[in-house]
């Protein structure tokens, strides 16, 4: 599989489709092989589409030492260093918004689009998740099966009518995500690297073209914390999904595709 050297560490990349490049970075915990194939095969369509395993998931390297927000989004611009992409339409989910932000905040040239999706500017200005869904997301992953793991997630990211009509969909899945697990101790130093996320402060200083989109339904990371994303950015447009959780991707594919592509085909990069 195709992977190169970016600061310290090999990333596992994959590229697919034709267009201006679309880079899309996965959140917490998970490979890019978390992204729906049939969500790439749709946006290949439109875009040049690249996928990557930040550090600590899937084929990149898993360096047992502090990760942080910052490091995460100069690996994205790593990314494209090796693809000698000098700018990209930016699209980061969860953990991989708060990168998002991050790449656009320290990388703004090569910045043409940035779509900020289930994510939160952290801090004291922040929403929290419940706390029925804090003790799911910390709880203890040394000794407990990738699979169980795997399904515990489901209640945070997926409504209950949804995991209840695709259970068998979401069983299949299973595998391909196994295929290259998180380790505990790689999912415990993401855990931790986004505490070091602090752009409230800074995000007036984002001027590309900027869409926040969620699921309203986001037990995860509730959906006040994009209002808040789209009301500190200049000009940001503001998207929330009626019945989608924190996965909406997955949950609300066509509409999140009605949403995201003719907003990113709205800023071209040459313009």
């Amino acid at each position: 599989m195709p992977k190169f050297r970016v600061t310290d560490i090999d990333v596992h990349y994959d590229v697919s489709g034709s267009g201006e490049p679309l880079l899309m970075i996965m959140g917490l915990g998970a490979s890019s092989a978390a992204w729906d194939p049939e969500l790439v095969e749709e946006l290949a369509k439109s875009f040049s589409t690249i996928t990557f395993d930040n550090r600590g998931t899937g084929q990149t390297d898993k360096p047992d030492k502090p990760y942080s927000i910052e490091m995460f989004a100069d690996d994205a611009a790593g990314v494209l260093d090796g693809l000698k992409i000098p700018r990209a339409h930016i699209f980061g989910v969860s953990m991989g918004g708060m990168i998002a932000q991050e790449f656009a905040l320290r990388h703004p040239g090569r910045t043409g689009s940035l779509t900020l999706g289930c994510t939160t500017a952290g801090g004291s200005h922040s929403v929290p998740p419940p706390p029925e869904s804090l003790k799911v997301l910390t709880a203890p992953r040394e000794g407990v099966p990738p699979e169980d793991i795997i399904r515990r997630g489901w209640p945070l990211s997926l409504t209950a009518e949804y995991i209840r009509d695709n259970r068998d969909r979401l069983e299949a899945k299973i595998p391909r995500l196994l295929k290259h697990p998180t380790p505990p101790f790689a999912f415990q130093r993401q855990l931790e690297g986004t505490y070091t996320l602090k752009t409230w402060d800074r995000l007036p200083n984002i001027k590309v073209p900027t869409l926040v989109i969620t699921g309203a339904k986001d037990v995860l990371i509730p959906a006040r914390n994009s209002e808040l994303l789209a009301e500190r950015i200049p000009g940001a447009k503001l998207h929330l999904i009626a019945n989608a959780g924190h996965g909406f991707t997955t949950e609300a594919r066509d509409e999140f595709l009605r949403t995201f592509v003719p907003f990113v085909k709205s800023h071209p990069l040459g313009a």
